[in-house]
């Protein structure tokens, strides 16, 4: 009796940049050649430099695990994953019906609330006045980002309504050890200032422009990125999702990089709930405030809590003035919120 020969097509692989994903089908930016050789060797995926649609693996539900926007991902296809088109060249199916998700590769950080992953910077925009910023949210999320290894550009727009204000936000994170921009009518080197750091930090990279309502995210988007916001607007009509009810993040391609770099729609970013994020705990925090490092340590109890201890080196630094009691007072705030944060409200 000859040997059974298997009917089943031999499925290969190649990885790309999940951008978008709605009722369980998932839109995703194939990597190029030079990307594709460097995991797989020297020979090519039709898929290269496409963009393709398909569904992620079964087990993912039995891992009690999620495929999310700007995940890297391994995804598998075959023979039949293809049509051709007139000049007959592969075409991967439309309805990914061949396609799948097999691995989600190296996520570097993954937010609960709006879910996105591997975000590189989050552009933390305010306003000194109209709205006037609030400085414990302000500090709030430039922890998560810390934490998460996103690195916060902060954007102080408006300048011109109260340039006094202005200066004092901007002396207060610089002196912590922030990127801070500033923008308005009569600061034009600041918005210059920023599209060269743009140019220079964001090709292949994931940054999310955060802030307060009518702080002037949308605007600063478009001055930096001319007609990006037409077209999430447009993808916004076209799926019935008004600017205030969209419900899932989508990455947008920034024009004019010299390697693509890739804007995160997160409209959630807006509402983060700092109590309820289930990855922090109380101990996590000192080290997301960048001011308080080199103090951690030093402090003459090792169970220093930071908050009002005897002899504690980071409440001594807030008393001599070498860290902003602002800063302080939004770290007490925060530390008070996750002690108390009950282990029945943490999430997996």
């Amino acid at each position: 009796m000859s040997p059974s020969v298997s009917s089943t097509p031999a499925r290969y692989r190649t990885r790309g940049l999940l951008l978008r994903g709605i009722g369980g089908l998932y839109t995703i930016r194939a990597y190029g050649p030079k990307k594709h050789r460097d995991c797989f060797g020297e020979t090519d995926s039709p898929l290269c430099g496409q963009t393709v649609f398909c569904r992620a693996k079964g087990a993912f539900r039995h891992e009690n695990l999620s495929p999310v926007i700007g995940d890297t991902v391994e995804i598998s296809y075959s023979a039949a994953s293809f049509s051709c088109d007139e000049a007959g060249r592969p075409v991967p199916d439309p309805g990914g019906a061949d396609l799948r998700i097999e691995a989600i590769v190296n996520r570097r950080n993954c937010l609960i609330r709006p879910p996105v992953a591997n975000l590189d910077f989050l552009f933390v925009v305010f306003s000194p006045v109209y709205p006037e910023v609030n400085l414990t949210t302000l500090d709030e999320l430039i922890s998560i980002a810390e934490y998460n290894h996103i690195e916060p550009v902060l954007v102080i727009t408006k300048q011109e309504l109260d340039p006094s204000a202005t200066q004092e936000l901007r002396t207060l994170y610089e002196n912590a050890g922030f990127r801070v921009f500033v923008l308005g009518d009569h600061a034009t080197d600041g918005i210059q200032a920023l599209r060269a750091f743009v140019r220079e930090s964001l090709p292949g990279r994931i940054a999310a422009f955060a802030g307060a309502s009518g702080v002037g995210k949308s605007t600063l988007v478009n001055m930096l990125f001319p007609g990006i916001s037409q077209v999430v607007g447009d993808l916004a009509r076209r799926t019935e999702r008004g600017r205030q009810t969209t419900r899932h993040v989508e990455l947008f391609e920034f024009p004019g990089l010299s390697e693509p770099g890739y804007l995160a729609d997160t409209p959630g970013f807006s509402m983060l709930d700092f109590v309820r994020f289930d990855f922090f705990e109380k101990q996590d925090l000192p080290e997301t405030f960048r001011e308080f490092v080199p103090l951690l340590g030093k402090c003459r109890y090792t169970s220093c809590t930071h908050t009002k201890e005897e002899d504690c080196a980071i409440v001594r630094a807030v008393t001599d003035g070498s860290v902003a009691k602002s800063r302080h007072d939004s770290y007490l705030v925060m530390y008070d919120a996750l002690k108390n944060k009950k282990s029945w409200d943490r999430k997996n």
